[in-house]
């Protein structure tokens, strides 16, 4: 038989053991909800950063579109694919500027032209046979007929054979994204070639006065020589603008219809990347100066 004092010995002894696990219980759920805070805390200042890189970012576009319409020539910036940087809000934004004239048009340009864009832009060495069985294919996608291209090109029966049901669209493109649908393209060609077409010119041909180095050289120019002539030319020095050999001037009318990319970057290393194409102009919106036709934001990858 176990003496009394022996009895309360152990039983203080037990709660003992009982308080400090209840301490150490205690301990691990405040350190647990204060971990839980912490994360919470830096997961909302990341997202309050990047609400602030995409806001600049968006801030850049808007303040792009007054400078290339802007009367004084000494500000305008020219929508050639020339980047113009700008400090707005702590943050420092680069923005590129294409007028959408200076782009191969899917819907209007021929077969010639499409070849010599895939060849100069396409993945690898790709030569001119591949080439033109592909800018076939583009022109059987939107021509109405079933008249396959005498260079290869698809309709309805080489889709089926390919496993691909949908067939030819026999109508125009309604976006450059179309073309992953195109018989013979993969994600991969498709973003070599997206930057240079467009479906909203209505040019049969490109300007010369906005297109790409890669653009020129598909219309048989030496693109290189024709940027540097067209970037050494101030409008304030009282000469006459650039011009090709054939008379045709390297400083076009803007068409009002633009992609831009708008680059943010934010002191501490945050950047946020917004890539568009928009028209001046409200459309159906009233108060709005720009309608958007395609529209593309994110953290950027750089």
């Amino acid at each position: 038989m176990r003496a009394p004092g022996n009895v309360r010995s152990n039983a203080r002894g037990a709660a003992l053991l009982l308080v400090l696990w209840l301490i150490m219980l205690m301990a691990a759920l405040v350190g647990g909800f204060a971990l839980a805070a912490r994360v919470e805390h830096m997961q909302g200042q990341v997202m309050a950063r990047g609400l602030v890189a995409s806001y600049a970012a968006r801030a850049g576009l808007e303040y792009a579109l007054t400078r290339v319409e802007d009367e004084d020539q000494r500000r305008r910036w020219r929508p050639d694919g020339s980047t113009n940087r700008w400090s707005y809000a702590g943050a420092q934004v680069e923005v590129r500027l294409i007028d959408e004239n200076g782009k191969i048009d899917l819907n209007q340009a021929d077969a010639s032209l499409l070849t010599s864009l895939l060849m100069r832009v396409g993945e690898g060495e790709m030569g001119q046979e591949q080439a033109a069985r592909l800018a076939a294919a583009i022109v059987d996608w939107r021509d109405p007929d079933q008249l396959t291209q005498p260079a290869g090109g698809a309709e309805d029966r080489d889709y089926e054979e390919a496993g691909r049901p949908y067939g030819a669209k026999d109508a125009e493109f309604e976006s450059t994204a179309e073309l992953e649908q195109v018989l013979g393209f993969t994600p991969e060609l498709y973003a070599s070639l997206e930057p240079f077409v467009t479906v909203f010119s209505g040019r049969m041909r490109p300007d010369p006065a906005f297109a790409s180095a890669e653009v020129l050289d598909a219309m048989g120019l030496n693109g290189n020589d024709v940027v540097t002539q067209r970037q050494r030319w101030n409008p304030e020095s009282g000469l006459p603008p650039p011009g090709l050999p054939g008379g045709e001037s390297l400083v076009g009318e803007r068409s009002g219809t633009y992609s831009i990319e708008s680059r943010a970057k934010l002191a501490d290393g945050r950047e946020s990347l917004l890539r568009a194409v928009v028209r001046l102009g409200s459309g159906t919106t009233p108060g709005r100066i720009y309608t958007p036709l395609r529209w593309e934001e994110g953290a950027s990858p750089r």
